[in-house]
Parts: structure tokens; sequence; C-alpha cells
């Protein structure tokens, strides 16, 4: 392991989800002007993971959508990746997926969550699921668990439990799996030589008790701001269960972002990884300078 903090991203995939779904009441002539659709009304959206090393850890956060889905899905959410997209990815960084010892999961999603797993035969030909990363620690909130298993109609189809679970028990079995509470706290040190430590706060407007790590450089913003564009308030996803509550945590989010001055990472957005946050002439917290992704499957931020 280097001694030295190193912060990465990979991309494992690409996915397609409906315009209007990801921008709510934002009207279509303006947030097609920054984000076009395709014929179908869909946007194109990254599946960003952030992996961090340090000399006692390799922490990868999230999992992107997963490789076995039936074509009929993969041709609705266009969903476009080779097999084996994580570990093709870790391999650009000259990691495997056994060398990652943390799992977070900001919350459970399909599209954060498919790739914990990977379906494999049995001797009777028969699927079986396998945790993508065996030798990790698995990092979740408590509360969020309990609530993927407890959806509300609305959107109990975002939970793939079926998929999930399996690998869940894994850790649970395995004494890896590691539950938090409460709307913020510390998940663990990165390694007394880089002094550092990577800490959660809670959001819940997009799902209750979604988890967002940072440490004293980054912020994971997940699905509460999951692309530059949506850093203006009133820009909330369709998909989320309380958009009212959405802009009082971006609103205490940017606050907090901006006091500690860290540098936003955005899980979807096509074209940039990342920002800083600068304040307008008219007080308003907006993308500062925007840091473009390469499209690779793994770089160093």
């Amino acid at each position: 392991m280097t001694k030295e903090l190193g912060y990465h991203i990979i991309e494992p995939a690409r996915f397609k989800l409906d315009g209007g779904a990801m921008y709510g009441i934002i009207p279509k002539p303006l947030w097609n002007k920054v984000h076009p659709a395709d014929e179908s009304n869909r946007v194109d959206l990254a599946l960003r993971l952030w992996v961090i090393r340090s000399e006692e850890k390799v922490v990868v956060v999230d999992t992107g959508i997963g490789d076995y889905h039936d074509d009929k899905f993969n041709k609705l959410f266009d969903v476009r990746s080779d097999q084996g997209p994580i570990e093709q990815a870790l391999s650009k960084l000259s990691l495997t997926c056994d060398d990652v010892t943390d799992l977070v999961l900001t919350h459970l999603h399909f599209d954060h969550v498919g790739g914990i797993g990977v379906k494999v035969k049995d001797k009777d030909k028969q699927d079986q699921w396998q945790p993508t990363f065996k030798n990790a620690k698995l990092h979740l909130h408590k509360s969020h668990h309990h609530y993927a298993h407890n959806a509300t109609a609305r959107d109990r189809g975002s939970f793939h439990t079926q998929n999930f679970d399996p690998i869940i028990k894994y850790y649970k079995d395995s004494d890896a799996l590691y539950f938090y509470e409460g709307e913020e706290g510390e998940l663990f040190s990165l390694g007394r030589e880089s002094q550092e430590t990577l800490r959660f706060k809670c959001s819940h407007g997009h799902t209750p008790w979604l988890m967002h790590p940072y440490t004293s450089e980054f912020i994971y913003l997940a699905d509460l701001i999951p692309t530059s564009n949506h850093i203006h308030i009133p820009w909330v996803m369709g998909y989320d269960i309380a958009p009212g509550v959405t802009t009082q945590d971006k609103e205490k989010f940017l606050s907090f972002i901006e006091q500690r001055n860290l540098k936003l990472i955005f899980e979807h957005d096509p074209n940039y990884w990342g920002s800083q946050l600068i304040r307008d002439e008219k007080g308003r917290l907006s993308a500062g300078d925007k840091f473009p992704c390469p499209h690779e499957l793994a770089y160093t931020i």
C-alpha cells in the first residue's frame, strides 16, 4: 500500500434514466439545455464509484448497477458495460477485487448496490451469488437497511432485495457487516500515516438515511446532488421520496461543504466527476470549477 493517501474514480458502466424523472418539476426546455435527452426522453448518466487508497485501506464507495441483468432490463436502462466491469476498472489502478478492504454503500437502490455480487453457476447449473469483494468489510446504515425492506409502494421497485440480501448475509455470517446509526459519525480511520478519517452525514429526501461519506477534502454526494446541475436547490429529482426534504438537505449540505471547502463528487454526472462551490453575485451557491471526467474506466482525482 502507498503511504500517501490516494483518491481515485472508477466508472464501470453507464446507463440512462428518464430526463423528466431526473429533474422533477423543472421544465424540459431548461434541463434539456444542460443535459440533452435522447429520442426516448432519457438522459445519459455515469455510474461513478469512489476509490480511496492508503497504507492500510482500499476503500470502494458504492458498486454501480451490476452486469447480470437480462436483456429487457439492459435495454430499458441502456446499460453499457463489459462483463466484470468493476474488476476491469480496478485493474487500471493495479488493484483486484480481493484487494478491497472496505465497501461503503450510500444506499441500496439497484444502481448503487447492483455490483455488490456476481452470479455464478453451481455444479447443478443453478445461479448462486458470490460477493464481488470477498475480503472486504461492509459498511451500511442500519436504519436505511431496515427501510429497504419496508419501503413504500412508490419506491419499492428501486430495492432489488433478492439480489443484495444474499451478499449482505455473507458479510453478516463472516462478521464483516458494520451497521451505523444516527445522522452523522465516523466510519473508520484510513490509516495512521495518512491521519485521515472517513466520516458520514445522512440525507433523507431521496431515500431515508442515505449515507454520504466524506474526508477533509472530498464528499460523495450520491443521489442528493447526482449531477452538477442539481446543485441548484429547486432542481430535485422526481425519484425522491420527499422532494421538499431534499431541498432542506441540500441547503444544509451545501453550507457544510462551503464551510469545509470540500470538493464535490457527482455519482451520475456524465461529463464532470466533481466541482468546487462558489457563490455568485446574488449569494447563491453554484458549481465553480468543474472537473471533467476523462471517460476512462479509472482515473486519479
